[in-house]
C-alpha cells in the first residue's frame, strides 16, 4: 500500500535575522523513524542557493555524511563538478581531526589525502576559532558535525567559536543540522553552574572551555541547529545564521531508529549504548577510575585496580536504578588514551542498560560516585574542578561524597533543567 504524506517549506525568521529554513515531514510514526534524511541532502537538494556562487569552508569530521553514508566532502565536489558555481575551498577540523581517528591534542593542519583541499585544525592545546586570515578568503562557513545531545561535547564550542569569528568579518554561518541521537525529548541535570562557565573564545590570558560554555543541563534535548540559534541569542553573537534542518525527525526518535548510519564521533564512541550512558560517566575522566577506554565498550564500564567492585555493585542494585543494571565485571584497557591502567586487568563495573526510555544518565552517574566514595574511602581520588565542569554541579559532588542520598540530590536538579526546556522552546525546530 503506498504512503502519501505532506511536505512544507516555509521561511522562519527567529533571534532577529536568523533563519532556519525549516521543512516538515508529516507521515506515518514507522515511515518517520525509518526516512531521516540530514542537513547535508536538505542542502544540496532545494537550499543550494546558500552556496550556490560561493567559496565555501566546511567544518566537519567523518561524520558529515548523506543518509548513504557518503561524506559531505565527496558530495561537495561531485556537486561543484556539475555546477562550477559551487565551490568547497576550505576544510576545518575539529577534537579527533578530520577523520575522527585522533584522540590527543595539536592536531596538526595539512592535506586531505583523499580530496587534496587544506584542512586547518581548530584543536591544539584545546579547541579554538577558525583563524581570520583563512575566513577573508570565504564567502560562507558551513558546519556538520555530529552532536552526541551532552552538554560537555567539544564540537558545540568549536560551533560558538566559529559562529563568533564568522560574525566578526560577517561571512553567512550555515548549520547543516542531524538529530540528536539521544531524542530531544528527554532533558536531564544538572545545569553547569554559572560560576564555571565561559563561553567566550580562548585567550592568552584563559584558556577557553569548549566542554563547560553555557548553564545548561547536562543532557540538554536539542540539536547542533536548535543550540546555534540558541546561543546565536543568548550570547549575542549576531551571525548571519542560516540552519538547514534534518528532514523527517521527531524528537522522541532515537539515533537508531532514524536510518542513518552510526559513525563513531570520536574514537570512545564506539555505539549508542556508550552516548546514552556518556553524561554520567564523563566527569569520572577527572577520577583515578578508568571509564573504559581502551575497551570496546568505552562509557559502559568503570574500574580501577583499588575498587571492590563486588561491595559497590551490592550497593546499587538495592537502589534500584531506572533503566540500568550493574555487574561486577573486571576489564583490561588496551592503550587507552587517558593512560589509565593500560595492560592491566582491573576491578570493574558493566553497566547495562535494559530500558532508555527510563534512563537517567545523571542518576547513574551519581549514585556511582556515592556508592563508589563509600566502598573506595580515601583510595578514590578527584580533580575536584575537572569533575565540575563535566558534571556541572560543586555542590551535588559536595554532598555525594559526604552520603547524601544520591535520589534526593539529582530530583531536585530537574527543575532547573525543565526550566531550561522552557526557556528554549522558541528554538526548537523539530516537534
Amino acid at each position: 500500500m503506498m504512503r502519501t504524506y505532506r511536505l512544507l517549506a516555509v521561511l522562519l525568521p527567529i533571534c532577529g535575522g536568523c533563519v532556519v529554513i525549516s521543512k516538515q515531514i508529516d507521515p506515518t510514526p514507522e515511515l518517520a523513524e525509518a526516512k531521516v534524511r540530514p542537513g547535508i541532502t536538505t542542502l544540496l537538494g532545494d537550499s543550494i542557493q546558500l552556496i550556490r556562487g560561493k567559496r565555501i569552508g566546511l567544518l566537519t569530521n567523518q561524520t558529515g555524511i548523506n543518509e548513504r553514508g557518503v561524506s559531505d566532502i565527496d558530495l561537495l565536489r561531485e556537486k561543484k563538478a556539475r555546477d562550477a558555481s559551487v565551490s568547497l575551498v576550505q576544510l576545518f577540523s575539529p577534537e579527533h581531526g578530520l577523520r575522527g581517528t585522533e584522540d590527543r591534542q595539536n592536531i596538526a593542519s595539512g592535506i586531505d589525502q583523499k580530496s587534496g583541499l587544506p584542512v586547518f585544525s581548530l584543536y591544539g592545546q584545546q579547541t579554538v576559532a577558525p583563524p581570520d586570515s583563512l575566513l577573508r578568503g570565504l564567502d560562507a562557513l558551513v558546519f556538520d558535525l555530529q552532536d552526541i545531545g551532552t552538554r560537555t561535547w567539544t564540537y558545540v564550542g568549536a560551533m560558538v567559536y566559529s559562529m563568533r569569528a564568522s560574525a566578526r568579518l560577517h561571512k553567512p554561518f550555515i548549520v547543516l543540522d542531524r538529530p540528536n541521537p539521544l531524542t530531544g525529548y528527554i532533558i536531564e541535570g544538572p545545569v553547569l553552574d554559572s560560576s564555571l562557565a565561559n563561553p567566550e573564545d580562548p585567550t592568552p590570558a584563559r584558556p577557553g572551555q569548549a566542554f563547560a560554555l553555557w548553564p545548561i543541563p547536562l543532557r540538554h534535548g536539542m540539536t547542533m541547529g536548535e543550540l546555534a540559534l540558541y546561543f546565536n541569542d543568548v550570547l549575542k553573537i549576531h551571525a548571519d545564521l542560516h540552519v538547514v534542518p534534518a528532514l523527517g525527525w521527531r524528537r522522541d526518535v532515537w539515533f537508531d531508529l532514524t536510518g542513518l548510519p552510526w559513525v563513531k564521533p570520536s574514537p570512545n564512541m564506539p555505539d549508542i549504548h556508550s552516548a546514552m550512558l556518556y553524561p554520567g560517566l564523563v566527569a569520572f575522566e577527572a577520577t583515578n577510575l578508568s571509564v573504559g577506554r581502551g575497551t570496546p565498550e568505552a562509557f559502559q564500564r568503570i574500574g580501577a585496580p583499588w575498587l571492590n567492585a563486588a561491595a559497590t555493585v551490592a550497593l546499587l542494585r538495592d537502589r534500584e536504578i531506572p533503566g540500568v543494571r550493574f555487574y561486577n565485571e573486571s576489564f583490561t584497557p588496551v592503550n587507552p588514551s587517558d593512560g589509565k591502567y593500560a595492560g592491566v586487568l582491573i576491578p570493574g563495573i558493566k553497566i547495562v542498560v535494559i530500558n532508555r526510555s527510563a534512563l537517567q544518565a545523571a542518576r547513574v552517574g551519581a549514585s556511582l560516585l556515592w556508592a563508589i566514595s563509600k566502598t573506595a574511602g580515601s583510595r578514590l581520588t578527584i580533580d575536584s574542578r575537572g569533575f565540575d565542569l563535566r558534571f556541572g554541579s560543586p555542590s551535588v559532588r559536595e554532598a555525594l561524597l559526604r552520603g547524601d542520598d544520591p535520589d534526593v540530590l539529582i530530583d531536585r536538579e530537574y527543575k532547573s533543567a525543565y526550566a531550561f526546556r522552557e526557556a528554549t522552546r522558541s528554538y526548537l525546530i523539530y516537534r
